[in-house]
């Protein structure tokens, strides 16, 4: 099992607009670029890119569903105390 992953991700405050984002995702739209125009975290300047991170740096809901997912994989929407989450897993 892998001890330290890289992430990026897509915050957002409502429910609404994860699955929104989700839908865009859907139809081809990139990652990165959704990002930056949706993330309302410090995030949104890299494109979402969180770096790399081992078991315990992030809240247990965000932490299960990125070391569940392989590489190149966007999650499903990943609620935590920050917001919805859509992570995707890119090493």
């Amino acid at each position: 099992m892998a001890e330290k992953i890289r992430c990026s991700h897509i915050l957002v405050e409502k429910l609404s607009q994860a699955q929104q984002v989700t839908e865009l995702l859907k139809k081809g739209e990139s990652f990165e670029s959704l990002a930056e125009k949706y993330s309302i975290d410090g995030s949104r300047k890299r494109g979402g890119d969180l770096g790399y991170f081992g078991r315990g740096a992030m809240v247990k809901e965000f932490e299960k569903a990125a070391f569940s997912l392989e590489k190149g994989q966007v999650s499903e929407i990943v609620k935590t105390q920050f917001g919805y989450h859509i992570i995707k897993r890119t090493g």
